[in-house]
This record gives C-alpha cells, sequence and structure tokens, in this order.
C-alpha cells in the first residue's frame, strides 16, 4: 500500500514531563487507526503533530505530495454570527453543493434537522458538534484526523458517523486517524489501535476488543508485574468475548488464545448476590411509576407541552437499566421522577421507604463546596469504608483504596480539588456519591473526560455495587456493558427494547422515515432537507405531483445503486493484471460510462427538486 505520512524521531516536551521520545510512525493508504491512551499521555498532542498542527521538538513528519487532510479539533470553533449553512457549504451556491452525493449525505446525517439559517451561537454543544463534523466531512479529503469526535453526539450521530467512515473511501485508499473514548466506535471503524503510554507509541492490529486481548498477552509474556491493571483487562476482555455476537465475531485476534485466556474468569458481576444484597437493603419495593405523565408550560410562548405520557415502570431491586433517547425526549423529566426532582402532572410515583436516591449529574455540583480543599481532607470526612462484592467475596475498602483503585497516586491526595484534570474531578464525584452509600443511583453522562482504562475501572468498581442502577449514556459501550436491559424514550412513552442499542436505533430510523414519508405526502420542504421554508402554492397537478415523487426516488435508486458499480469498478482493478492495459481500458470506459450516467441523473434529480419545491 501507498504509503502517505511518516514521523521520523518525533520528541516532545511540556514543563513538567517528557510527553514523547524518539517515537518513529508510518501511515499507509487503507490506514484507519484508533489512538487510546491515559488522559494525559499526549494523544491529541501525537495526532495534532501529525496532522501538522503542533511542531514537535526535535524530529521531522513528512507527507505525500499533494496529500489533503482534514482536522477535527476538540473545540469547535465559528466566527460571530455564523449560520449552519454558510458554516458547513460556505459561499458554494445550492445547485452546486445539491448536487454532491457526499454533501447531501452528509447534510441528512448529521445535521437535517437543525434550521438552516439558525446562528451557531444558539445552539447547544452537540449541535455545535455536528456542525463542525459536517462541515470537515463535506470536503475531499485523503487522510482525516478526528480529536474526540463523539463528544456530545448522541447515539444515532454516532452510529452514523461510523458507517460513514466506513464507506467514505474505497478498500486501500484514504486514511483515518481517530483519538476517543468511544470503545465502541473505535472497534466499528479501526483496523489498528495505536497505544500512547510512557513516552512511546505501541501498534497493534485490529479495534479495541483486538488490542485488550493483545495487551494482556503482551503483560503476561513479559512478566510485567500490573497484576491489577492485568486483572481489569482480564475482566474487561471476558465481557468482549461473552457480548452481543457482533462484538465477538469481529476482532482479528485468535478465538482458541482469547478461550484460553479467560477460562478461568468468572462473569463480571454476581447476578444472584447482588440481586439478594439489594433486596436486603431496599426492600422489595423501589420505585414504581404508575400511568404518569408530565406536562410543563413553555415559557416561550405560554402553551402547555407534553413531554411524558402513559409511564408504567416498576424498578426492581439491584435492576441494571439504560435510557436511551434523543436530546429533549424527556430522559432528565424522567430520571427526576425517579429522584422525587419532578412532579408527575397526572398519575403517581410510589417511592419505597427504604430507598435513597443518589444522582452523577453532567455537572460537578458536589465539588463546588470542596474546590479549595486537598482531596484526602474532602474523602476524610466520609464514611471510614466502602464495602465492594457481595457474599464470601465482599471486602472493605478504605477511601485512600478507592481512590487508587480510580487511578489516584498518593501524590494526588494532597492536590486541591480544583487542580484536578476534569476526568479527575469526574472519578471523585462518583466516589463521593458512592461513600454515601446510596441504594439507587442515577448516572447522567458519567463517561464524559475518562479515558478508557478509568472506564474500565469505573465499569468495574459499578460491577460490584449492590442496588438499583439508572444510565443515561451516548456512550454505548458503557451502557450495555454496565447494565443487563435498556428502555427508550419513543413519541413521549417508554418502550423496553429487548434487542438493546441496536432494535433502538432500527425503530429511530422507522421514525424518522415516516417523517420523511409525511412531509413528502404533504409536498413541504426542500429535497436536500437542510433548508426549512414556507410551504408554496403546488404548481402541479395532484397526478403530476406524485409522478414527480415517484421519479425523484427512483432516480436516488438509480443513483446509489450506480455509486455501488463504480466504488465496485474501481476496487476491481485493483485484482487485474496491471500489465493487460487493453483490459483495464475497457474496464475504465465502462466506469466512465457509468459516472456520465450519474451525472445526467444528478442534473434530473435538481430539476425535479426544482419542480416539487
Amino acid at each position: 500500500m501507498a504509503h502517505i505520512l511518516g514521523a521520523e524521531a518525533l520528541h516532545l516536551e511540556v514543563p513538567t514531563k517528557v510527553v514523547f521520545d524518539s517515537v518513529t510512525l508510518g501511515v499507509d493508504e487503507g490506514d484507519r487507526i484508533g489512538i487510546v491512551g491515559r488522559n494525559g499521555d499526549g494523544k491529541s498532542s501525537l495526532l495534532m503533530m501529525l496532522a501538522g498542527r503542533r511542531g514537535p521538538d526535535s524530529g521531522r513528519v513528512t507527507y505525500r505530495g499533494g496529500t489533503t487532510i482534514g482536522v477535527l479539533d476538540q473545540a469547535d470553533r465559528f466566527d460571530d454570527g455564523e449560520t449552519v449553512g454558510n458554516a458547513i457549504v460556505g459561499d458554494t451556491p445550492e445547485y452546486e453543493w445539491a448536487g454532491e452525493p457526499r454533501v447531501r449525505d452528509v447534510i441528512a446525517g448529521l445535521v437535517a434537522d437543525l434550521p438552516w439559517d439558525a446562528e451557531l451561537d444558539s445552539l447547544s454543544g452537540g449541535q455545535r458538534r455536528r456542525v463542525a463534523l459536517a462541515r470537515l466531512l463535506v470536503g475531499d479529503w485523503e487522510v482525516l484526523f478526528l480529536d474526540e469526535p463523539t463528544n456530545h453526539l448522541d447515539v444515532e450521530a454516532v452510529a452514523w458517523l461510523a458507517e460513514h467512515l466506513k464507506r467514505r473511501w474505497p478498500a486501500n485508499q484514504g486514511a483515518l486517524l481517530v483519538v476517543t473514548h468511544d470503545r465502541w466506535f473505535l472497534d466499528e471503524v479501526s483496523t489498528q489501535t495505536w497505544e500512547v503510554h510512557d513516552r512511546l507509541v505501541e501498534p497493534f492490529e485490529g479495534g479495541y476488543a483486538a488490542y485488550i486481548l493483545q495487551r494482556v498477552e503482551r503483560d503476561r509474556q513479559a512478566s510485567v508485574v500490573e497484576q491489577k491493571r492485568q486483572n481489569l483487562a482480564r475482566k474487561e476482555l471476558a465481557w468482549l468475548r461473552r457480548g452481543a455476537p457482533a462484538r465477538t465475531a469481529k476482532p482479528k485476534f485468535r478465538i482458541d488464545a482469547a478461550n484460553d485466556l479467560i477460562a478461568d474468569v468468572p462473569e463480571i458481576r454476581d447476578k444472584v448476590s447482588l440481586q439478594s444484597m439489594a433486596v436486603s437493603r431496599l426492600g422489595k419495593e423501589v420505585v414504581n411509576i404508575l400511568d404518569v405523565g408530565v406536562t410543563y408550560t413553555d415559557p416561550a410562548s405560554g402553551e402547555p407541552r407534553e413531554v411524558l405520557k402513559d409511564i408504567e415502570w416498576r424498578l426492581a431491586p439491584g435492576e441494571r437499566t439504560g435510557i436511551l433517547g434523543v436530546n429533549g425526549a424527556g430522559k432528565s423529566t424522567l430520571l427526576g421522577l425517579i429522584s422525587g426532582a419532578v412532579e408527575p402532572t397526572s398519575g403517581t410515583v410510589k417511592t419505597g421507604k427504604t430507598v435513597k436516591v443518589a444522582q452523577l449529574t453532567q455537572r460537578l455540583d458536589e465539588l463546588e463546596a470542596h474546590l479549595n480543599e486537598p482531596v484526602r481532607v474532602v474523602i476524610s470526612r466520609l464514611r471510614t469504608s466502602f464495602t465492594v462484592g457481595s457474599g464470601s467475596k465482599a471486602q472493605d475498602l478504605t477511601p485512600g483504596q478507592l481512590l487508587e483503585r480510580m487511578g489516584f497516586t498518593s501524590a494526588q491526595l494532597s492536590t486541591p480539588v480544583k487542580d484536578l484534570s476534569g476526568g479527575q474531578k469526574r472519578r471523585l464525584q462518583l466516589l463521593l456519591i458512592l461513600l454515601d452509600q446510596p441504594n439507587v443511583l442515577i448516572l447522567d453522562e458519567p463517561t464524559n473526560d475518562l479515558d478508557t482504562d478509568m472506564l474500565a475501572a469505573m465499569e468495574d468498581l459499578l460491577d460490584s455495587w449492590p442496588g438499583t442502577l439508572i444510565v443515561v449514556s451516548h456512550d454505548r459501550y458503557f451502557l450495555e456493558r454496565v447494565t443487563d436491559q435498556q428502555y427508550a424514550i419513543l413519541d413521549k412513552k417508554l418502550r423496553h427494547l429487548p434487542n438493546g442499542v441496536d432494535e433502538y436505533l432500527k425503530l429511530r430510523q422507522a421514525e424518522e422515515r415516516a417523517k420523511e414519508a409525511a412531509a413528502a405526502g404533504g409536498g413541504s420542504g426542500s429535497a436536500s432537507g437542510s433548508k426549512q421554508q414556507p410551504k408554496a402554492e403546488p404548481k402541479l397537478s395532484g397526478r403530476e405531483l406524485r409522478d414527480a415523487q415517484k421519479e425523484i426516488a427512483s432516480v436516488e435508486r438509480k443513483i446509489a445503486r450506480m455509486q455501488g458499480d463504480i466504488k465496485k469498478g474501481r476496487e476491481g482493478l485493483a485484482t487485474l493484471d496491471q500489465g493487460d492495459y487493453q483490459l483495464l481500458n475497457a474496464e475504465m470506459a465502462k466506469i466512465t460510462a457509468l459516472e456520465s450516467d450519474v451525472d445526467a441523473l444528478e442534473l434530473r434529480w435538481l430539476e425535479l427538486s426544482e419542480l416539487l419545491n
């Protein structure tokens, strides 16, 4: 495969430490690389050096001539007053960008629900992130560098992005380097994994699951004295191998070796013991939500707005449930019903007498009063021990041992809370809540600011926590890992998902298709789905309108089919005898003819779009 870029003897220092020391790497056509490592070890710095955004202290990065590079930073930067449409396509006329299949696909996949003329200052963090991604992905890049692309994205947007990146380039073309803590996303898009640690970069074959196996084998073969880390990785591997079929079949490692490695690893949770312990702590009644509805008064219009209706849910002792739903669907309202912060408009919420609810919010409210105090002082005010595990495996840990288990060093115990990193504050926040010994725990986006190792440590801690657990998270891997069942809020109602997140995504796709069909039937909206225009008087008769709608649907199907044929044709060229020029020319002629047909169909699509509008 052709070489795209190379890094030679990279050295990077910051005031307190050496980040990289003589790192040499290469990226070839077709590489799809996920970059993992602890927070602060230099993942983003490595990405920015390779992208040319940051210079090393010594060493160099070289590129193949003419290589085009696209970069997504962690921060989404836009000009003041910039609109959604201008940020994505600039001043390009609509007839030009609407005729480009990739642009239409990106707009439909990421920002179809956003007003085209809305100013970015008025959007939420998740909406701004989608606009930033769309701005990057509409471009034609040979190499993409993505730094935390899934931050603030919901499950649907993450799934769309993974699918887009998998089919963005033909096989063995283009290159992708991505830094992310989203392990499901890593497994979907990566064929290689780079681990950044101890001033070096270590490559592994395969995605996150394959990387976990190889890391465990590396530690075992080298007899590394990292028993805690190794045990945690073994447990993580046991989850990967015993999870959904898609997760066990995809990774590129030897299945026999994986089975041997985890043969003596128990199930990640002792469900029987934990449930028994939960019943003894909670009783048989936790929270019963019976025929509940919630309606708010819209502050802008003064009109009532129904958020939830006909909610029937009886939480059981030891239940571990994940909640899914788009932003604004009512997830926070549902959590408020459980915690008692929200009163139902109709129906009743019954809470057991022994229930003690605690909630890990997206904010860091629990730490506000302790910002100037050292970590050890904050912890010393709470319980002197915390019980983990159950039955014969139960053990009492001191707060210091809990902190160590969550990645704090002894030196950090003297650090004021305000000087901790975002990930350290998040871990301390969870420990403060757990030391208060609640028996119902609500986690609202708990994975923010945590690296993959710390996410695994949090999951390990939650495995031994006996109580009812409710999780709202856009991190699909975490959600499936710590919960045993999932529910979704769809059309203001709570729906059980026997097949988990995959079922939710299918239901949401069906819901969106129904909305599009209803909009098309009414003759409103633009063909690109990106603008919200006032409804115009139809210029066609009813029959002509239906014929035009059928034809535009047929044209879109033909374009998609032909683009698939073009892709297969280009991939097939690589398998032919490169010395047989007559055969190569004949195949190229077929591809060129298909491309001409696609151009003609796209022009017809534009004509039909103008008629329908």
